[in-house]
């Protein structure tokens, strides 16, 4: 029998070389849970592991026990603890080395991810694509026939900017940027089921970002020039659960930030 998205607990095959095992950690942020991805080459037996997910015994014992194998690498997509949270176990259980853009997940490695980077490991050529906005240490992975996108390009829904240092302007470049890579590739996301074609769904998310931005301009002319984030909330996000408010929030102060210094 075919799997399908979700598969809790169970390896399912996505492309020649993508395997994906879903993190049981449902929730509005990550949707179905976290997608763990396992990168191998056809007729190898190691592999590469991107995002170990959260601090879960169970997800990381499956992890040990779907890779069969040598991890010859970890691959983080950015910091958030749904992602890093199982780096410990793994390494400590495997001895992988991890490398990420934040130098606080590094492990047996000193050298940060760099955007444009080529990395060989377990057979595979990964390109290294820096796709800030979502945080400012957002990656994707570059395969031959995928694109790994971390949060920056969802199966479902839209991404949330993290107000920390998640900037509008570095968001819509870096879905630029996946168009351009995605072209016939597969998107394969962190949360929410792979598509086949990645540049369709980063095209809707550009526009879906402009949409929202005249929205957030026309709630400024009605409610002035300098609204707070949740008056603003208030009437675009109006037909959304207000449990993902907080959220939104974090993604208008984003787009108010966004309109101070590009109208």
């Amino acid at each position: 029998m075919t799997l399908t998205h979700p598969a809790y607990g169970q390896l399912r095959q996505v492309t020649e070389t993508a395997a994906v095992l879903l993190a049981d950690n449902p929730g509005r942020m990550t949707l179905e849970g976290t997608n763990t991805w396992v990168l191998r080459a056809p007729g190898r037996s190691d592999c590469v592991v991107v995002d170990p997910g959260p601090a879960d015994k169970s997800h990381g014992r499956a992890i040990v026990e779907a890779v069969g194998g040598e991890i010859a690498l970890t691959l983080i997509t950015h910091r958030h603890h749904d992602h890093t949270g199982g780096i410990d176990r793994l390494a400590k259980v495997t001895g992988t080395a991890v490398r990420a853009k934040d130098p606080a997940f590094l492990r047996g490695s000193d050298v940060p991810l760099a955007h444009g980077e080529v990395i060989e490991a377990a057979g595979l050529r990964i390109t290294v694509l820096g796709t800030p906005g979502h945080t400012a240490d957002s990656v994707s992975f570059v395969l031959d026939d995928a694109v790994l996108t971390g949060d920056t390009i969802l199966g479902a829904g839209t991404t949330v900017l993290d107000s920390r240092d998640g900037t509008l302007a570095d968001y819509l470049s870096s879905l630029d940027r996946l168009v351009e890579a995605g072209k016939g590739k597969a998107l394969l996301p962190a949360h929410g089921p792979d598509h086949p074609d990645l540049e369709p769904v980063a095209r809707y998310y550009i526009a879906h970002r402009h949409e929202r931005l005249d929205q957030v301009r026309e709630a400024l002319r009605e409610l002035g020039p300098d609204p707070g984030a949740l008056a603003v909330v208030r009437r675009v996000y109006a037909d959304v659960d207000k449990r993902l408010w907080p959220a939104a929030r974090s993604s208008v102060q984003a787009q108010l930030e966004y309109l101070r210094t590009h109208g």
